[in-house]
């Protein structure tokens, strides 16, 4: 059943609840956090309109920096404007910042404990159409090996307003994972989140069954373990925002009271979502793990919906992987 301190939409399983792509929050989140702090400043390396940089350039026009293309830059800058007391958000496609800046990250953000928002747009294969070259895959485990830095993946646009403005507000760099295909925006204003917490979405009477997801493959196990419901198979979902740092507590309880474990990422499973789990649980309550994503390939051009599919992503695909499991 659905756990009722979530606070989710009274339409989660509404086939026709609204759909937005989490960048929209990120949009709408730099705005709110550039109004409640005039040191907040968004540097965009030549895409504003595909990240919604443009909403916070129309709000505050002499606080937002167009860098070009040139994502080394834009992570430099941006570790010069925190050094110097400002709260910079930088904003491309994942594929580019921080696939293509990533020794800047490293050097002038992560090492020089720089607070500095590195919001990686358009990852995973829901980018659709757009192909390998830009279905970032890989960005969750390049920024979650880095030292100092956090690593936050929204699961709906709502969540992912809630991450902006919390990331504004913590002391340390920030990597935020937004997608460009619409989701269900399932979770509301009154919806719990912390950087560091996880949240059980559902739990049945009595589980077998982990799901543990991150971004907006949560909505797709909360969808199976619906299913698994009506089949006799009880579950938990619990929804990670936080990759990094992880809700270790939270992900061992849920361990402990079903024995085994699936995690849901719209990611490769070598060194992402997935792999923090089974090191948490390795070290802490070894159980059975199994983990959905990319299996060690790239993406390809396709509707999103056609992809997540293909790579064993879907509500009804999870399911069927719990019922086996």
């Amino acid at each position: 059943m659905l756990n009722p301190n979530a606070k989710l939409s009274p339409d989660v399983f509404d086939t026709a609840i609204d759909s937005k792509p989490t960048r929209d929050g990120f949009g709408h989140g730099v705005v709110e956090a550039g109004k409640a702090d005039e040191s907040v400043v968004v540097l965009c390396a030549d895409l504003k309109e595909s990240t919604r940089a443009d909403w916070f350039e129309k709000e505050f026009p002499k606080r937002y920096i167009e860098v070009g293309v040139a994502e080394q830059n834009m992570a430099t800058l941006a570790a010069g404007f925190a050094a110097a007391g400002k709260v910079p958000f930088i904003a491309s496609y994942a594929a580019f910042s921080p696939g293509r800046n990533y020794e800047q990250i490293r050097t002038t953000i992560a090492l020089n404990e720089q607070k500095v928002i590195v919001c990686g747009m358009h990852a995973g294969v829901s980018v659709g159409p757009d192909g390998a070259t830009h279905q970032m895959l890989e960005d969750i485990g390049l920024m979650r090996m880095l030292p100092n830095m956090a690593v936050i993946v929204p699961s709906d646009a709502e969540e992912a307003r809630k991450a902006v403005v919390a990331a504004a507000k913590a002391s340390h760099p920030t990597y935020i994972r937004f997608g460009r295909s619409g989701v269900p925006t399932y979770t509301t204003p009154e919806t719990p989140f912390e950087i560091g917490k996880a949240l059980t979405l559902w739990e049945s009477t009595k589980p077998t069954v982990a799901l543990l997801a991150t971004g907006s493959m949560a909505h797709n196990a909360l969808v199976a373990a619906r299913a698994l419901d009506a089949d006799g198979i009880g579950s938990i979902v619990l929804s990670v925002p936080s990759v990094k740092p992880l809700d270790n507590e939270a992900v061992v309880a849920a361990a402990k009271k079903c024995g085994k474990v699936i995690t849901i990422e719209e990611h490769q499973v070598a060194g992402g979502f997935g792999s923090a789990i089974a090191e948490c649980l390795s070290e802490s309550f070894p159980v059975p793990v199994k983990r959905l994503g990319i299996q060690d390939e790239f993406g390809q051009s396709g509707e999103p919906n056609e992809l997540i599919e293909h790579y064993g992503l879907s509500a009804s695909y999870i399911a069927h992987v719990a019922r086996e499991f």
